[in-house]
């Protein structure tokens, strides 16, 4: 079972987000069978037996396990991720380009830059998965409170005049090119 599975088609993304196979997927963080399933959620084995077939031709459910009881076979499905997230290509071919804006300091701009981040990694990870191997990445996520806008203003020139002498003092024309995205926004109040 993957961590974060990135979801590329337009047509498993509709599967995931239908509100019962949503509650489906988020009870098959454990092997269940579709009898046990439907004792769980409240529907009949029927129903769930055919939204988890739905489920699994998109590969968002795998087999964990058969048991033979008797005559019949009973199977055992698992999510084939813990969590899940929708790329933008899944919504739109083209999804949000973010050399489409002239303002780098825009939320759309950056939302833009969001989504061909979940996209190249996305593309990344299953290929790397396919391969058993992993795909070399650093993140840096943390949290600064700024007095002013001119704090904030002078730690973008100093945030920048670091990375880019970082970058040239690591960058090979002849090494394997890393997207580096450095961002910033203001922390909603409603956190999660």
């Amino acid at each position: 079972m993957q961590d974060v599975e990135v979801i590329e088609s337009t047509e498993a993304a509709a599967a995931a987000l239908d509100p019962v196979r949503a509650r489906l997927l988020a009870e098959l963080a454990e092997p269940a069978s579709a009898a046990g399933l439907a004792a769980r959620v409240g529907i009949t084995r029927q129903k769930v037996n055919y939204h988890l077939k739905t489920l699994e031709a998109h590969g968002l459910v795998e087999l964990s396990e058969e048991r033979r009881h008797g005559g019949i076979t009973e199977r055992l499905l698992q999510a084939s991720a813990t969590a899940y997230v929708v790329s933008p290509a899944a919504v739109s071919a083209a999804g949000a380009d973010p050399s489409a804006s002239d303002d780098h300091r825009s939320a759309g701009y950056l939302v833009a830059l969001a989504g061909r981040l979940v996209r190249e990694v996305g593309a990344l990870a299953r290929r790397a998965d396919a391969s058993g191997a992993r795909v070399p990445t650093l993140t840096i996520d943390t949290e600064i409170g700024f007095r002013s806008a001119a704090d904030r203003a002078a730690f973008a020139d100093d945030l920048t005049a670091a990375v880019l002498d970082l970058a040239a003092r690591y960058h090979h024309d002849d090494g394997r090119p890393h997207r580096l995205l450095v961002a910033a926004h203001p922390v909603p109040e409603e956190q999660p």
